[in-house]
C-alpha cells in the first residue's frame, strides 16, 4: 500500500479506508493533503476494492482548510488562487463521482471544506457528539467550491441557513437536514458501520456501479423524456448481462450469488 504524508490507506478485505492523518490540527487539509487524497482516490478507482471509506484520525474528522495554508494563499494572486481552488473542486468531484459506494465515518469536528467531503459521500454515519459548521462567512469567505454538493445534499433553504449564518449544528440536526444519514453513539458506531458495509457488499458490484452512474445522470444531465428512455435501455442491458443473469438465477435457485463470497 502506498505511503503518504497526510493520509493513511488501510485495506480491510474488500474495503479501502482513507484515514486523514493530521490529528495535531484536526485533519485540516492543505494543498499536499488534497493532492494525496486525489491520488489515493484514483488508486481506489482503478483497484479491486468494492467500497471506499473516509475516516479521521485523532479527535476530529476534518477541520476544513489548514490556517497556515490559507495564510499562504492569501498572498497569492487571482490565477494562483483559482488553480488552487480547482484542485479542491477536483477532489470533491472525485468523491462524488466515484464509481463504488463511499462512506464517511464521522466523529468530532467537521468544519468548512470538510463538509464537502461528507456531502459528496453516498452514506454518512456520524457519532452523536459530532458537530458541523460552514464557518466561511465568519471570516469573509464563502464555501463556494463545496456549495454544489452541500446544496444537492441538504436542499436550497437548509443550505441558505447554514451557509449564511455559519451556525454550528450537532449530528442530530445534521441528520434532520440530510447531511447525515445515520447517527450512532460512540459505543455502537463501529457496529452500525460494519452492518452498512455488509449491506453494500451484498449488492452486485457491477449493478452498483451502473446504479451510481444512473443516479448522477438522471439528477444532473437529463430532462424527464431523456431519462425515461435512458433508464429503459439500462435495465434491458443489465438484465441480459452476465451479472444480471447470475443474480436472477441465484435468486430463483435460492443460493448466494457469486459476488457474495461467504457473506
Amino acid at each position: 500500500m502506498k505511503n503518504y504524508k497526510t493520509i493513511n490507506l488501510i485495506r480491510e478485505d474488500e474495503v479501502l479506508n482513507i484515514v486523514f492523518n493530521r490529528p495535531e490540527i484536526h485533519n485540516a487539509f492543505d494543498d499536499i493533503m488534497i493532492e494525496e487524497l486525489i491520488d489515493a482516490i484514483e488508486i481506489a478507482e482503478a483497484g479491486d476494492s468494492r467500497l471506499l471509506t473516509f475516516k479521521g484520525g485523532g479527535e476530529s474528522f476534518c477541520a476544513g482548510a489548514d490556517l497556515n495554508w490559507m495564510k499562504k494563499m492569501a498572498g497569492y494572486d487571482f490565477n494562483a488562487n483559482l488553480e488552487d481552488s480547482r484542485k479542491l473542486s477536483k477532489l470533491i468531484d472525485k468523491i462524488y463521482s466515484f464509481s463504488k459506494p463511499t462512506i464517511a465515518l464521522v466523529h468530532g469536528a467537521v468544519i468548512g471544506g470538510g463538509n464537502g467531503i461528507v456531502a459528496s459521500c453516498d452514506l454518512v454515519i456520524a457519532e452523536e457528539k459530532s458537530f458541523f459548521v460552514l464557518s466561511e462567512v465568519k471570516i469573509g469567505l464563502v464555501p463556494a467550491v463545496i456549495s454544489p454538493y452541500i446544496i444537492k445534499r441538504i436542499g436550497e433553504f437548509n443550505a441558505r441557513y447554514l451557509m449564511l449564518s455559519g451556525k454550528k449544528i450537532d449530528a442530530f440536526e445534521a441528520q434532520k437536514m440530510g447531511l447525515v444519514n445515520i447517527v450512532a453513539g460512540q459505543d455502537e458506531i463501529e457496529k452500525v458501520y460494519k452492518e452498512n458495509v455488509e449491506l453494500f457488499l451484498r449488492s452486485a458490484p457491477g449493478a452498483v456501479q451502473i446504479c451510481k452512474k444512473l443516479i448522477r445522470d438522471v439528477v444532473n444531465s437529463y430532462a424527464y423524456e431523456e431519462a425515461s428512455e435512458l433508464t429503459a435501455k439500462i435495465i434491458a442491458e443489465v438484465r441480459v448481462s452476465p451479472e444480471g443473469q447470475e443474480g436472477m438465477s441465484s435468486f430463483l435457485e435460492k443460493r448466494k450469488p457469486s459476488w457474495r463470497k461467504n457473506k
